[in-house]
């Protein structure tokens, strides 16, 4: 493999850190949202699932350009526009206007994540897959850490215009990354075996149910990661920076995590299986930061924020299910329509989560996200023995090409042209 795959997965890391820091640092910004524009609890709800709203209305369509016409094109234009929305959010006069702002720029922001983690999934071979596509995924939590860590400051030093700006600064950045640095990935070698053939993705009922799964677990990591700032600020006393530097915490554990999930992936060549255990132990964690609710900060904080690492933990896992289950010529819509289904639910999540407190009380919210997990990983289930099968069947594929080039009976005539990496 070229080593230039480790530019191309630099420039898609870039890309999705620049997404990231809006959708993921907006929570930092709650507070200051919320006493700027006099918001309601439910209000800053919406707020948190504006930029969520975008992505999900263009994820599919981007996904499909992308698979078509190819990485660059899409992510150059697509972080543009996004650059440009945000500025506009930046001098919104109203909470209306900053909605409209925010949405238009998830819309155009969509475009770097299908698109980024095709061009990842074709530079990087199966037994490198999942490591490499968890570092792309890392992007989420970094951009959130950055945001949660500078956009306070930002606030604090300026105001909360040039935070918002600095968003769409950071967008323009990575569009201009993908458009000098992004490239078509090469074929891989004749003599390897092509895939079986896979359904179109929004016909193929193993990603549907991949999607609605990790939607299921997406519901935690959004409730968590999206409300714990505004919960250690008015239940524990935190000051705004405090409670923003816990959060850049998690979203820094989470990075780490992601990487280490999928090494752990590729060593155990499955990707399934280890997204059930991930949600099965935060869930674990998360039932004990329930039961510690009335303890301490210092033995509540490192329950909660164990659960939060490790719901933060399987993103990366799941898109590499998603592009594997349908290769590489749709590995853009495939990873589009998965993360279609996450980012409706993640954008539904907040404002269910903000109402289920509202009425009841932050424990019961808690415990609400473990049940979620707990669904995830039973509807999951049934693909871990699908998943084993496709496994052995493809190292045995594998096995005989390896064998017929050795024995010298191969020949490109008797195989097909493949220009799609192998699922």
């Amino acid at each position: 493999m070229s080593r230039y795959r480790w530019i191309i997965l630099a420039v898609g890391v870039g890309a999705q850190t620049a997404v990231s820091a809006v959708r993921q640092g907006i929570p930092s910004l709650t507070p200051t949202l919320r006493s700027e524009f006099g918001l309601s609890l439910m209000e800053v709800g919406v707020v948190l699932a504006a930029v969520g709203v975008g992505i999900v209305l263009t994820l599919i369509p981007w996904g499909a350009l992308a698979d078509r016409i190819g990485e660059r094109p899409v992510i150059a234009v697509g972080l543009t526009g996004a650059g440009v929305a945000l500025g506009g959010a930046a001098f919104a006069p109203s909470y209306g206007w900053l909605l409209v702002a925010l949405v238009v720029g998830g819309m155009f922001g969509a475009s770097a994540t299908g698109a980024s983690g095709r061009a990842v999934m074709g530079w990087f071979d199966r037994g490198e897959r999942g490591m490499a596509l968890g570092i792309r995924q890392t992007g989420v939590p970094l951009g959130g850490g950055l945001a949660a860590l500078g956009l306070p400051l930002l606030v604090m030093v300026w105001d909360l215009r040039i935070a918002l700006a600095s968003l769409g600064v950071g967008c323009l950045a990575a569009a201009a990354a993908a458009g000098r640095w992004m490239r078509e990935a090469p074929p891989l070698p004749a003599w390897r075996p092509p895939p079986p053939a896979a359904p179109p993705p929004l016909r193929d009922r193993r990603l549907w149910r991949l999607a609605t799964g990790s939607g299921l677990l997406v519901v935690a990591q959004a409730g968590l990661l999206g409300f714990i700032v505004l919960f250690l600020h008015d239940e524990r006393g935190f000051s705004p920076a405090a409670a923003a530097a816990v959060l850049a915490a998690l979203y820094a554990g989470g990075g780490v995590a992601r990487v280490l999930a999928g090494r752990w992936s590729d060593r155990v060549d499955e990707r399934i299986q280890p997204v059930r255990r991930l949600a099965a132990a935060s869930s674990v964690l998360l039932l004990a930061a329930v039961a510690l609710s009335s303890a301490p900060d210092v033995v509540l904080l490192p329950a909660l924020a164990a659960a939060g690492v490790l719901a933060a933990s399987w993103n990366g896992l799941s898109f590499t299910a998603a592009a594997e289950l349908s290769g590489r010529e749709r590995a853009g819509t495939a990873m589009s329509v998965q993360n279609t289904v996450l980012s409706a639910m993640g954008a539904a999540a907040p404002v269910v989560f903000a109402a289920f407190v509202s009425v009841t009380s932050w424990p019961a919210g808690w415990a609400m996200l473990t049940l979620s997990q707990a669904a995830g990983v039973i509807v999951l289930a049934p693909l871990v023995g699908e998943e084993r099968r496709r496994r052995d069947e493809r190292r045995a594929r594998l096995a005989r090409a390896r064998s017929a080039r050795r024995r010298g009976s191969w020949h490109p005539t008797s195989a097909p042209a493949q220009g799609a990496r192998q699922a």
